[in-house]
């Protein structure tokens, strides 16, 4: 092999070392809460994840790969270089924010980090309007949308039950669970494992290696789901503890109508080709369940720094892949 293509088989390596990190950084958004309600153990949790997250392929087209692919900056700039520098961007933050177990997006990490090498590269006139106006709605809609849900979710399964005893509404709610738990993993995984499929198809494309039309072969699909499938597999247990015990305080029911409500807006999010955050979408959910009894029962202080850690991602990750790629750019030339 050429020097050249040593160096796109490492970038793609690269990639799918990042959809790994991607499993296994927002594994916690799959499983906290079934893991903090007690209805799985964590190996059967995480397991139980990574199959779903597998599968998902069977069950979504590539809307959010093309948006990546070619939605968020212009095609003609990218180059190698370019995309390792974003990757390294994600990687580095997602790493940052899973060491002090904050739940960030590894979506805007990555978003991020495609805006600052291209910025870096040739300016802003490298970004593509349309494509960050799609992404910066979704910032704010995925968790208000998933906030708005569980808490109608769970007001009507309170309704519903409340003639009903704990033991029997517990034991439902379990149960129930495993099957919302199901939609949420395949919700990740349609949405998320599509972000690096969209990175190596580009990469591809950017040189000429993928023929005239943009597209996503099946090899590139069915690596990037196994990625992050083992990825999930091997858990971010620092996180899990974030967002299923620390935001507040879950019962088998609660988890089901937060998964629920994260899985029909992932699902919306990926019918639409839109990248959105599976982190802020579970968290706003978790939010949305626990304000239902009262606004006192979230944890408002340990959301505040989820929140700050989410205005800080695109900015910071592209901070990195700026310098990632001013760097790699001297080397090259030197």
């Amino acid at each position: 092999m050429d020097h050249s293509t040593v160096f796109i088989v490492f970038i793609i390596i690269v990639a799918l070392g990042f959809d790994f990190l991607n499993g296994f950084h927002d594994a916690a958004n799959s499983i906290a809460t079934v893991v903090s309600t007690r209805v799985l153990r964590p190996q059967w949790a995480v397991a139980w994840a990574a199959f779903f997250n597998f599968i998902s392929f069977m069950f979504f087209g590539l809307h959010v790969a093309n948006t990546i692919g070619k939605g968020v900056i212009d095609p003609h700039i990218v180059d190698p270089m370019l995309l390792l520098a974003a990757l390294s961007g994600s990687i580095i933050w997602n790493i940052i924010t899973w060491y002090y177990g904050l739940p960030s997006s590894s979506s805007h990490a990555l978003i991020g980090s495609l805006a600052g090498a291209a910025v870096a590269k040739v300016g802003v006139s490298g970004l593509m309007l349309s494509g960050f106006t799609k992404i910066a709605f979704s910032i704010v809609l995925s968790p208000l949308f998933g906030f708005v849900l569980a808490f109608i979710f769970m007001s009507l399964v309170s309704l519903l039950l409340f003639k009903s005893t704990p033991r029997k509404v517990d034991r439902w709610g379990r149960r129930l669970q495993l099957v919302s738990a199901s939609l949420y993993s395949l919700g990740h995984g349609g949405n998320d494992a599509q972000k690096t499929m969209g990175i190596i198809a580009v990469l591809l494309f950017s040189t000429g290696r993928l023929g005239p039309e943009f597209h996503v072969p099946l090899w590139i699909v069915l690596s990037c789901h196994a990625a992050m499938g083992m990825g999930t597999l091997f858990g971010g247990w620092r996180i899990v503890e974030t967002m299923g015990m620390k935001i507040t305080k879950l019962r088998p029911i609660g988890g089901m109508c937060a998964e629920t409500a994260g899985a029909l807006t992932l699902f919306m999010a990926t019918g639409l080709g839109i990248p959105v955050s599976t982190t802020h979408t579970i968290t706003g959910s978790i939010m949305g369940v626990g304000s239902v009894t009262k606004f006192s029962a979230v944890r408002w202080g340990v959301a505040e720094k989820i929140i700050w850690a989410w205005v800080l991602t695109i900015p910071a990750s592209a901070f990195i892949a700026a310098v990632t790629w001013w760097i790699g750019h001297m080397l090259l030339q030197s």
